[in-house]
């Protein structure tokens, strides 16, 4: 009889290697296969440097029409992995329950067909960011991915995090999106590399977001409630 097999879906931490969690390192050094979302965040040079082979999906991005259908597939080949009685760890960026889609796709299609899985707390870019920032998310933080910010009240009533500002043509997009609520000169904090050496957190007009230099995948935009209210 074939062996049933199982997946443990891992975090990589928010940046440096020293915030994966000692449980997801365990999983990551047990011998099972390990697969990468992606392969692009700070922490996989040191896990190249300890000798922890791994494949990712990195490849797959360029075939990809859409994010969406990136993610449906990589959550259907892990669980075909598993269906051929593989025993994989699967690594996303930050933790696996905040802002991973492929972790959301994967849990429910091992659900509907009883497939082993396991899937680990672990520390996401938005525990740091409470303290880089002061802020206590008890007194209400709005997060949003910055695809969405369409969604974004006209009035909100709590501070606001937009995550997933990848490149200058996002933050282009989502700077116009904030011209419809906010002056041109409003103050927005501009996150960048939080959690690593050179992290930079910086007060920038709105008009500037999209003329930064740094822009890329590990960029957020934080704006206080209070830029809200004095607009």
């Amino acid at each position: 009889m074939k062996e049933a097999g199982s997946i443990t879906v891992v975090g990589l931490g928010p940046g440096r290697f020293g915030l994966i969690t000692l449980e997801s390192m365990a999983a990551m050094t047990s011998g099972k296969s390990i697969l990468l979302r992606t392969a692009i965040h700070p922490s996989v040079a040191e896990i190249r440097r300890r000798g922890i082979a791994f494949t990712s999906y990195d490849a797959w991005y360029e075939k990809a029409a859409s994010f969406e259908e990136l993610y449906h597939a990589i959550a259907e080949d892990l669980a075909a992995r598993v269906r051929a009685g593989e025993a994989v760890v699967y690594a996303v960026p930050g933790s696996p329950f905040v802002a991973e889609r492929t972790v959301l796709f994967l849990r429910d299609l091992c659900i509907k067909e009883g497939l082993a899985i396991s899937i680990l707390p672990g520390m996401s870019f938005v525990e740091t960011l409470y303290g880089v920032l002061g802020i206590d998310p008890v007194a209400g933080l709005l997060i949003l991915d910055a695809a969405d910010a369409a969604h974004l009240p006209l009035n909100p009533s709590t501070s606001v995090l937009f995550t997933q500002i990848y490149s200058r043509e996002i933050a282009s997009e989502l700077k116009l999106a904030l011209m419809d609520r906010l002056r041109d000169e409003a103050e927005v904090v501009y996150l960048h590399n939080i959690a690593l050496p050179d992290e930079s957190v910086r007060p920038i007009p709105l008009y500037e977001l999209d003329r930064q230099r740094d822009t890329d995948h590990l960029t957020s935009l934080f704006i206080a409630r209070t830029t809200f209210q004095n607009d």
